[in-house]
């Protein structure tokens, strides 16, 4: 049986040149840019949001035993609740559909955090603190020299962690709210016409993209941690 449609390529799976091919042809268009740009802003917006929020929780939980019974159980249900679940629920609530994804993201994100970070603090070595105590620093100055250094290994690795759930979450957001300039609406908008070419070359382009920011968060938090370093 022929699977082909003229103009198209392969309906079902196209070749790896055909796929390259319109990938190119995207590539050289402005559209492309601003739907990459636009999703990439959305989502590393949530991604931020999310990790600043998972480390304050996690903060206020290690500090305070009424955070602790608040907090813990209520990050405990974002974390349960399914991807879809909180896409749907933010579309009802949301007062635009761009700013569903960055909220989706952040959701992804912030249990993923809570849960290092508080480890982090958990595991932060008692003769450093008992050191802190004995030379009387101050809340800021422990803090500084010893939390921090002791808790970031656990934040830089459940970023690269959280970094992933949050690309992914984001677009698979865009699918179901379509912003108008966003990846995930060009692959919603490639699956319905059967564009099967492009549904693979945006596909091709989150991969891409996902590396790209992996990457570059990777070497911001090396840079960051060799600062921190006891």
């Amino acid at each position: 049986m022929d699977w082909r449609t003229a103009g198209h390529g392969a309906l079902l799976l196209p070749t790896p040149l055909e796929v390259a091919g319109r990938l190119w042809a995207l590539m050289g268009q402005a559209p492309f840019w601003q739907a990459a740009g636009m999703s990439l802003g959305r989502i590393f917006l949530g991604f931020a949001l999310g990790a600043a929020l998972g480390t304050a929780a996690a903060a206020a939980t290690a500090a305070f035993a009424p955070a602790d019974w608040v907090l813990t159980p209520a990050v405990k249900v974002v974390r349960a609740v399914p991807v879809a679940s909180f896409i749907v629920l933010v579309l009802l609530w949301a007062p635009s559909t761009g700013s569903v994804p960055a909220i989706v993201s952040g959701l992804m994100v912030l249990p993923v955090l809570w849960g290092n970070v508080t480890r982090g603090v958990a595991e932060t070595d008692p003769r450093l603190l008992e050191m802190a105590r004995a030379y009387r620093f101050g809340r800021g100055k422990t803090l500084a020299l010893v939390y921090i250094p002791s808790v970031f290994p656990y934040f830089a690795s459940g970023c690269a962690t959280a970094l992933g759930l949050a690309w992914k979450a984001g677009v698979a957001a865009e699918v179901l709210c379509l912003p108008r300039l966003a990846i995930g609406t060009r692959l919603y908008r490639a699956k319905i016409t059967l564009e099967t070419p492009d549904l693979f070359a945006w596909t091709v382009t989150v991969v891409a993209l996902s590396f790209l920011l992996e990457r570059a968060l990777g070497s911001a938090l090396r840079r960051w941690g060799r600062g921190t370093e006891l």
